[in-house]
């Protein structure tokens, strides 16, 4: 069993029981680690994380099209022809079967999208480039296996989601779309509501479920195993609902990208956990963790404009002042 492992397993355990407290038996810790020990990875290479070398590339599987031909097979010959001497990272966007939201509403975690090609696909691209995937963490598609075990109350999916009273308390819920929190869906139990962050079509997960936390857990190792070094963990601020408060940025949630990161540690040290979060600065730094235990990579949305401002204009006045204004609220941040 590798030192890792072996240092990390009672804090993953402490952690957990911080998190669940009874809810955590020893069914679930013994398929956890062994789980853990499934996946883990024999490193025999320095660590590699990143340094000013480091350059990605964000697209869709799609946004080179070739006739006749798979985009993801066009992808690759176009990263190779024309970028495998200028990046080192291609991000490649939800790549998954997926119901809306340009890729964000996944039907399986599992499968490549089949009009973008095959998981070959997706190895032939990390040949030469080192990849980054999205871990759409806070919601999964009304059309997945889990949600519609969920209407017909089987498992597993009936007890993944959130099913939320229409006189709760939601009036301090932070909104980031104008679509309603809940969402009402007949199932053969009757009408549920269920709690539904961005809209009808993305049904919000349930951690309050641990087993929830282990599905996520084997898609997460799963990624790994395909070759993720980077893996992003989409609107991660909303993970953890609670009636009463604005369900953002609760400590459940930064208690569970930590567990996240402290696994990626064992399994794979050289993976990098990067959270989205599309919200004000100081809290986007939070996710960094207060001993910086969290997210390794934060994202930091306002720079792409401030830059495109810049070269647009040939002007670095509104970039460099917000970029003294940033390090200002840095070194006052206490996370």
């Amino acid at each position: 069993m590798p030192e890792l492992y072996a240092a990390a397993r009672e804090k993953i355990k402490k952690h957990l029981e911080e998190i669940y407290g009874k809810r955590i038996g020893k069914e679930f810790l013994t398929r956890l680690f062994q789980l853990i020990e499934e996946n883990i990875k024999n490193i025999s290479c320095p660590l590699k994380k990143w340094d000013q070398h480091d350059i990605v590339l964000i697209t869709y599987g799609d946004s080179i099209k070739e006739k006749n031909e798979k985009p993801l097979v066009t992808l690759k010959k176009f990263l190779s022809t024309h970028l495998e001497n200028e990046i080192e990272i291609a991000h490649i966007l939800p790549f998954f079967p997926y119901s809306s939201d340009e890729g964000f509403s996944v039907i399986n975690f599992y499968e490549v999208n089949p009009e973008l090609g095959e998981w070959r696909d997706i190895k032939e691209i990390n040949k030469s480039f080192d990849l980054m995937f999205d871990l759409v963490i806070n919601h999964i598609s009304k059309e997945s296996e889990w949600f519609q075990n969920f209407l017909k109350r089987r498992n597993p999916g009936k007890n993944y989601f959130i099913e939320t009273d229409t006189e709760s308390d939601l009036s301090s819920v932070t909104r980031p779309r104008s679509t309603p929190v809940l969402t009402a869906y007949n199932t053969t139990e009757g009408k549920k509501y269920v709690w539904t962050t961005f809209s009808e079509d993305q049904i919000d997960l349930n951690f309050k479920n641990p087993w929830v936390l282990f599905e996520i857990f084997r898609i997460l190792f799963f990624y790994i195993q395909k070759g993720a070094r980077i893996i992003r963990l989409d609107a991660i601020a909303y993970l953890w609902k609670k009636p009463g408060t604005s369900s953002i940025h609760l400590e459940e949630t930064h208690a569970i990208v930590k567990l996240i990161r402290q696994l990626t540690e064992v399994v794979d040290p050289n993976v990098i956990i990067l959270t989205e979060t599309n919200v004000p600065h100081l809290e986007n730094l939070s996710y960094f963790g207060k001993n910086y235990n969290e997210a390794e990579m934060i994202y930091q949305f306002p720079l792409p404009p401030l830059l495109l401002y810049t070269l647009h204009t040939g002007k670095s006045d509104h970039i460099v002042n917000g970029q003294n204004r940033y390090l200002k609220q840095q070194a006052r941040a206490r996370f």
